[in-house]
C-alpha cells in the first residue's frame, strides 16, 4: 500500500501540476454553469413546451407558452452549441496566465487563442443552387465536434504567442506619457501578428495538402479514434480504476483526471445533447452524462451505498455518527466527510468496494442502456443534483433513467455491505487489543 500511494503520488503532483491538463480542467470548469444554461434551454423545448416529444403532449394548457421557445432555443445555441468559442477562449487564457501571470496577461492570450481557431477554421461556404459562397461558421465546428481542433489550437497558439512575447526585438515600446494599457497593446501587436500568421498558413497549408480543413483532419486523425478508445467499457474502466487509486492514497482522483475525462467524453455528450435538442436519437451511450450518472453518484466510490448500508447494519455508535452527518452532504454528491471520516483512504478492508462498485455500475449501467431499458443520457445535469432526478433529468425526463439509478443505488449497497460487517469486526478487535 505505501509503495502504490508514493507512485499514485508522483503521478498525482505531476497531473497537478501540469499547466495542460490544469487549464484543460479549468476551462471546462468555468464553462460549466453555461453549459447547464443551455441544458435548460433543451428541456424547455424538448421536454416540456412540446406537442411531439415533451408535456405538451398530455398536457395541452402548457403549449401556451410556446411562443418563447425561440428564446430557450437562442440559449441552447450561445451555449453548448457554440462550446468551442468558450473552451477555445478559456484554454488559451488559462496558458496565457500560466506563463505571464494575470496581471501582465490581461484578457489577450484568450483573444489571441480565439482568432487562431477562427483562422484555421472554414469560414466559406457553398450552398447547392446559390450563385455564390457566404461566409460563416459550421455549426458543427462551433459544437462538440470542434472541441479538438479549438484546444489543441488554443494551447499551441499562446504557447507561440508567448515565446514571440518574449523576444525584446518584436516589442514596440511607446513612451513613459502613453497610458498603460495602450502601451501593453502595442507591446503585443507583433507577437500576436505573427502567431495569427503562423496559424493561417498552418490551417491553409492543411487545406491544399489534403483537401481538408484542419478541423476534419483532427476530428478523423485525433479526436475521432480518442473517443472510440475512450467510450468503451474497458477503457472507462481503467479511468475509473484510476480515480479510485487516487482516492485510496488521499489525491483528489477526479480532480487528477478530469482533463482526461473532459477532453473525452464532453464532445460525445453534446453530441447527444444536439442530437436530443432536434428531435432525434442520441447515439453515444458512454458520454459524461452517462459517466456521472453511474459511476459518480454520491461522489466518487458512490458511498451513498456505503452510508446506507452503515445506517441499516452497522452495530457500532463512532460508524453511525460519521454515517448520519455524510446522507445528507452524500444525496447531493459531496462525500468527502465519509472518505476521510471513516476513513476510506488507505483503508484496505473499504477501499475494495470504494473501488469496485463505479465500475461495476457502470458496466451495469451500460448494460441496462443497450438494452433499451434506459434512455442514453443526453443532458446536461449540476453534478450537485440528487441521485434517481439527476437519473430521471440526464436521460431527458425518463423515468427509467430514474429507476435506474435507483437500481444502482441498490447494487452499491449490496456491495458494500460484506466489506463493512468485515470493517467492523476488524476494528472490534483492534478495539478490544487496546
Amino acid at each position: 500500500m505505501d509503495k502504490m500511494a508514493d507512485v499514485l503520488g508522483r503521478v498525482g503532483a505531476w497531473c497537478g501540476q501540469n499547466k495542460y491538463l490544469s487549464a484543460i480542467k479549468n476551462a471546462f470548469q468555468n464553462f460549466m454553469p453555461l453549459t447547464i444554461a443551455g441544458a435548460v434551454g433543451v428541456l424547455w423545448c424538448n421536454v416540456l413546451v412540446n406537442a411531439d416529444t415533451g408535456l405538451g403532449m398530455f398536457f395541452k394548457p402548457i403549449m401556451i407558452l410556446d411562443f418563447l421557445n425561440p428564446a430557450f432555443q437562442a440559449i441552447n445555441f450561445c451555449t453548448i452549441s457554440c462550446i468551442t468559442v468558450g473552451i477555445t477562449l478559456g484554454i488559451a487564457q488559462e496558458i496565457g496566465v500560466w506563463n505571464m501571470t494575470a496581471e501582465k496577461a490581461g484578457y489577450i492570450p484568450g483573444l489571441v487563442g480565439l482568432a487562431a481557431w477562427l483562422s484555421v477554421t472554414n469560414t466559406s461556404h457553398v450552398v447547392k443552387g446559390a450563385k455564390e459562397a457566404f461566409t460563416g461558421i459550421a455549426s458543427n465546428e462551433l459544437g462538440a465536434t470542434g472541441l479538438f481542433t479549438g484546444m489543441i489550437i488554443g494551447i499551441l497558439s499562446v504557447e507561440l504567442f508567448c515565446f514571440f512575447e518574449k523576444q525584446d526585438a518584436l516589442k514596440i515600446k511607446m513612451p513613459d506619457q502613453v497610458p498603460p494599457g495602450v502601451a501593453r497593446a502595442f507591446e503585443v501587436l507583433i507577437p500576436a501578428t505573427l502567431t495569427l500568421i503562423v496559424t493561417s498558413c498552418i490551417g491553409s497549408a492543411c487545406y491544399h495538402l489534403t483537401g481538408l480543413y484542419l478541423n476534419d483532419v483532427i476530428k478523423n486523425g485525433i479526436q475521432g479514434p480518442l473517443g472510440s478508445i475512450g467510450a468503451t467499457i474497458p477503457g472507462v474502466l481503467v479511468i475509473y480504476l484510476l480515480l479510485g487509486l487516487f482516492w485510496l492514497v488521499g489525491i483528489h482522483g477526479a480532480n487528477m483526471l478530469a482533463a482526461v475525462k473532459e477532453s473525452l467524453f464532453t464532445p460525445l455528450a453534446l453530441e447527444n445533447v444536439e442530437a436530443f435538442s432536434k428531435g432525434q436519437t442520441p447515439k453515444n451511450v458512454i458520454n459524461m452524462y452517462f459517466l456521472q450518472m453511474c459511476g459518480e453518484f454520491s461522489g466518487a466510490g458512490a458511498t451513498l451505498g456505503l452510508v446506507v448500508a452503515i445506517l441499516i447494519f452497522s452495530k457500532r455508535d463512532d460508524n453511525k455518527a460519521i454515517a448520519s452527518l455524510s446522507l445528507v452532504p452524500g444525496l447531493f454528491n459531496i462525500n468527502e466527510t465519509v472518505i476521510f471520516g471513516i476513513p476510506l483512504v488507505l483503508n484496505p478492508i473499504l477501499g475494495i468496494p470504494f473501488v469496485i462498485t463505479p465500475l461495476i455500475n457502470i458496466v451495469i449501467g451500460y448494460i441496462l442502456t443497450i438494452i433499451g431499458f434506459c434512455p442514453v443520457a443526453c443532458l446536461t445535469v449540476p453534478w450537485t443534483t440528487p441521485p434517481i432526478i439527476f437519473g430521471f433529468l440526464a436521460t431527458g425526463a425518463s423515468i427509467f433513467g430514474a429507476i435506474t439509478q435507483a437500481i444502482l443505488i441498490v447494487v452499491s449497497i449490496v456491495i458494500y455491505t460484506p466489506f463493512l460487517i468485515s470493517y467492523e469486526k476488524y476494528q472490534n478487535k483492534q478495539a478490544a487489543n487496546i
